[in-house]
């Protein structure tokens, strides 16, 4: 998980800009003529007429709509809108989306990839796999954690092509010669567009790759949506690595920037969008920026927070009731921010992207009432990490009836010598185009990072890497939920796959999951050491598991188990 559009546009002609109330703080006002974005929510029930006519009276216009929801992508160059929206009785609250604008060009840089050094060394596999195995199923640990092996969980139920995945993130390489023979380009949809640059016109996405700024259902600049979509359903086709649940259908629904930013909009729609589409199963592996915490009526923040914040609640959770409604489980990543989710924290790193210029992150106290979303949303199934050993990352966030259960998730340091090593992250497909324009490769293809490795089989070659997260850990979950629905679903009368009630679902989850004891003593400190300039420096995070065997803090429910999943 990272720190954190399909739809019929409705044009509304926009209205002269209404005066900004005196409340209103010159800091957060726009550039006056300055085009920003906003994600509106209508009152619950309100016709879209009276909508349509509310947003129309706050200087607004509509370029996309969720009616589904009742929300709306909103354009408009009012410096008070947000305040103007406050002033309407059709309309719930408004959110900024992101700031329209031009920068000069400049050369696309790479997507900023957290990885540290490891001890792993530079793999290249060949040859033909055994008849049972992929060829580096023996970096795999994670599946073997979970019993999803050729002795387990492949045997007794690989998946069903019917069941659909759909990936809720920054896109998938869905011509990764591991993730195509199980990738539905004709259902997947892509509801982002490409962001060059920030409100401050600093580089956000980069320029734009594809005519309209919107990259094709089958293509990922960031590795994060490649990654978690392999781990759920890469196949056994006798190359690389498989996942979870090898033979389900992975469907791409992009939610996430280049960048590695989740929006709203974009979350609603794909969402619904999975609802409407016969979508079983979706993985949500970040949160929707730029709020790590929403607070209703957090005193540190201005009104005009508090509104936009309160809109974020209620607009997802709108459409996290719809697609449960109809039948999507609804699987999400626990957060990497060492925190106890059910406690008081500090966050410091919100807003985390400018609606307006200058504007920055501040530090505020966050009570327990305030939620991440869409982790802390009703019907959402949150997911912690563990490592190597089972212990809970150290990492991973956590929290006595906030974790439903825990899934690998890797741990670096999860070792003797608590260094960095890449044998205790979570290996998955990398896109090769990446690998090259980040300079991980050689001349002759062969990886030259420890974090890389390649497989061929003939000419075909593949790549993968480690990495570490609740991002990792929440896939994981998600596997083994559709081999739920592959062994006991029924058929859906609307698409004729299969589909399952998603309480089902995280009932067998949760009853299959191996239950894990808080640690003895129950706090923990945990250490471990990175090297900066050739030194090395330590880490420590003291965290605290509250619960009992089978219902705590650090691994929920407990270790999910592919193998069990289908058998009870």
């Amino acid at each position: 998980m990272r720190r954190a559009l399909i739809s019929a546009a409705c044009a509304v002609a926009t209205t002269a800009a209404l005066a900004i109330p005196a409340s209103a703080s010159p800091a957060q006002q726009p550039a006056k003529g300055a085009a920003s974005e906003y994600v509106v929510l209508y009152k619950d029930g309100v016709s879209l007429g009276k909508a349509h006519d509310a947003v129309k009276a706050a200087g607004g216009s509509i370029v996309e709509e969720n009616a589904d929801v009742g929300v709306a992508t909103v354009r408009s160059k009012n410096p008070g809108f947000v305040q103007a929206v406050m002033r309407q009785g059709a309309l719930d609250g408004a959110a900024h989306n992101r700031v329209i604008g031009e920068a000069p060009k400049e050369k696309k840089a790479a997507a900023k990839v957290e990885k540290t050094a490891g001890t792993q060394g530079r793999v290249t596999v060949k040859g033909k796999p055994s008849k049972h195995t992929e060829p580096l199923a023996d970096l795999q640990w994670d599946m073997k954690q979970i019993h999803a092996t050729a002795n387990g969980s492949y045997k007794a139920e690989p998946g069903s092509k019917k069941v659909l995945v759909g990936i809720l993130d920054t896109g998938v390489d869905g011509n990764h010669p591991d993730i195509k023979p199980n990738f539905d380009r004709k259902l997947s949809r892509n509801f982002t567009h490409d962001v060059p640059y920030d409100a401050d016109g600093n580089v956000l996405d980069g320029p734009c790759e594809f005519k309209s700024c919107v990259d094709p259902v089958d293509w990922d600049d960031n590795d994060h949506g490649t990654h978690v979509a392999s781990e759920i359903a890469s196949p056994r086709n006798g190359l690389g690595m498989a996942g979870v649940a090898p033979n389900v259908t992975l469907v791409n629904l992009r939610v996430g920037q280049d960048s590695g930013q989740f929006y709203l909009q974009p979350t609603i729609d794909g969402l619904t969008y999975a609802a409407k589409n016969g979508i079983d199963v979706v993985n949500m592996s970040y949160y929707i920026d730029p709020w790590l915490w929403n607070c209703a009526n957090n005193p540190a923040d201005k009104p005009e927070d508090q509104l936009e914040q309160r809109t974020i609640i209620q607009a997802t959770q709108r459409a996290l009731d719809f697609a449960h409604r109809h039948g999507v489980t609804l699987i999400s990543a626990a957060g990497n921010d060492f925190v106890d989710y059910t406690k008081t924290n500090v966050d410091d790193s919100s807003p985390d992207f400018p609606s307006y210029p200058g504007e920055k992150p501040y530090e505020r106290t966050i009570p327990a009432s305030c939620q991440s979303m869409p982790s802390e949303g009703k019907h959402v199934i949150p997911i912690s990490a563990t490592g190597p050993s089972t212990r809970k990352s150290y990492y991973s966030s956590f929290g006595n009836g906030y974790v439903a259960v825990a899934a690998p998730g890797g741990d670096k340091v999860d070792n003797a010598a608590q260094r960095p090593d890449d044998r205790g992250g979570i290996w998955a497909a990398y896109p090769e185009r990446l690998a090259k324009e980040r300079g991980e490769l050689n001349a002759d293809g062969t990886p030259k990072v420890s974090y890389v490795i390649r497989s061929c089989k003939g000419k075909t070659c593949a790549y993968y890497q480690s990495l570490q997260g609740t991002s990792m850990a929440s896939p994981h979950a998600v596997g083994v939920a559709a081999l739920i629905i592959s062994r006991f679903g029924h058929r859906d009368g609307r698409t004729g796959g299969l589909t399952l009630d998603p309480d089902f679902v995280e009932w067998k989850l949760r009853g299959s999951a191996t239950p894990k004891d808080c640690p003895s003593p129950s706090t923990v400190d945990y250490v471990w050491y990175t090297q900066t300039n050739g030194t090395w420096v330590k880490h420590t995070s003291t965290q605290t598991c509250e619960g009992t065997k089978g219902k705590n803090g650090f691994f929920g429910a407990g270790i999910v188990d592919a193998l069990h999943a289908v058998q009870r």
